[in-house]
């Protein structure tokens, strides 16, 4: 066996084991048991988003609340 040949077997297993290691990751991602943990991903940048609303209507709601008894 020359260099040059186990080069080729080396390439050859790398590039079989990256396809069936990618065919795992399709297969995996798009699996039922799954979904309900990936919505739940999708989901977490406007977690944030609800999250800061709330606290700033919280903050808005005692600002006013302030204004009213140095006013009031």
């Amino acid at each position: 066996m020359t260099i040059e040949e186990f080069v080729t077997d080396t390439r050859v297993v790398v590039t079989v084991l990256s396809f069936l290691t990618f065919i795992g990751i399709v297969l995996w991602s798009y699996s039922g048991r799954r979904a309900k943990a990936f919505d739940e991903a999708a989901n977490l940048p406007f977690a944030d988003d609800e999250q800061d609303a709330y606290e700033s209507g919280l903050t808005a709601r005692a600002d006013a609340q302030n204004r009213e008894k140095h006013n009031g």
